[in-house]
């Protein structure tokens, strides 16, 4: 599943440079995840790396966008292919 940014944002801007699907943009009020990019870093790290660099811990599974590691691995693929 892609991730998602929970209110307790503080707007720290430590996990948008970090995504290396630059899925994280700044929203209206708060940071936020397009899921059609997020692979939770799939493909790239072992972790996200957006979680670890969270200083407040607001990043968490998204649940409206349900995904196995196999869909976030093609997710993984097909972005990476339009970059080619």
């Amino acid at each position: 599943m892609s991730l998602f940014i929970t209110d307790e944002c503080i707007n720290c801007d430590v996990c948008e440079p970090v995504c290396p699907n630059q899925a994280i943009y700044q929203g209206a009020s708060i940071y936020e995840i397009h899921a059609d990019k997020c692979t939770e870093c799939v493909g790239h790290f072992g972790e996200a790396q957006c979680v670890v660099v969270c200083p407040v811990s607001c990043i968490i599974k998204d649940p409206q966008h349900v995904e196995t590691q196999e869909q976030l691995q093609r997710k993984y693929q097909r972005l990476t292919e339009k970059n080619s």
